[in-house]
């Protein structure tokens, strides 16, 4: 089962496996990185861990 790693875009570490394997690396971090900084995240609230 896959383990949801962003719970703001649904993104699970299958698809950054996928990704990695598409593209040779993973542009998922930096994406996540960078909707974070312009107040698009809230995971915080969003994850049900609270993390």
């Amino acid at each position: 089962m896959a383990e949801k790693i962003c719970w703001c875009f649904g993104y699970t570490d299958e698809d950054i496996v996928r990704d990695v394997q598409a593209h040779g690396r993973s542009s998922i971090l930096e994406a996540i990185m960078a909707a974070k900084k312009g107040g698009k995240c809230d995971c915080s609230h969003k994850n049900p861990k609270g993390k």
